[in-house]
């Protein structure tokens, strides 16, 4: 839908400063353009991709951090930063290759989406997920929305063999090549 309404949420639920996202709308479109006797017919379409830390089950950021400021919690697999051990290196955004981890320059810090942390410990669901006015985004067991996906994650993504995301991506239905759907 591109309106912006998760990353709006998690700004205003990150108070985040200008110019910091953790969570990004981007818009991909795809089609071809036909001439005929004079005429051009446009077949094209556009859609919108809003991505923010994956929480992979192999984190690259983490992996990178050499102060262990990030960190992936057992318990549940949400990876998240521990600013006081967080030296401002940007190892970890310089890994990542979905650019969750962003520094703050006021901060001197790297900070990145916590899936809400807090707000899951109330059993309520991530921010951007509860204000989606399409309901576009979910958030669950990783094993759960893979089941209910119809798709394999879009061809656009890094390969997921980098971290092994726990994210799951169903393409617009313009995305599909007819020819190579399942």
């Amino acid at each position: 839908m591109g309106c912006h309404t998760c990353q709006i949420a998690c700004k205003e639920r990150s108070d985040l400063p200008v110019g910091q996202r953790w969570r990004r709308i981007i818009e991909l479109a795809a089609g071809t353009f036909e001439e005929s006797e004079g005429f051009v017919r446009a077949r094209v379409s556009a859609w919108y991709l809003s991505m923010a830390c994956n929480h992979c089950a192999r984190p690259l950021c983490v992996a990178n951090c050499p102060t262990g400021a990030l960190h992936k919690r057992p318990t549940d697999g949400i990876v998240l930063v521990d600013p006081s051990r967080c030296i401002g290196c940007r190892y970890c955004t310089w890994s990542c290759p979905y650019g969750a981890p962003q520094f703050d320059a006021l901060q001197g810090k790297v900070g990145k989406c916590d899936a809400c942390a807090d707000r899951l410990a109330r059993a309520q669901q991530p921010a951007c997920v509860e204000s989606c006015p399409v309901r576009a985004l979910r958030f669950g067991p990783i094993e759960e929305l893979r089941s209910s996906a119809n798709h394999p994650a879009s061809r656009e993504l890094p390969s997921p063999s980098l971290t092994d995301p726990s994210l799951v991506v169903r393409p617009h239905r313009d995305a599909i090549d007819p020819k190579q759907e399942p």
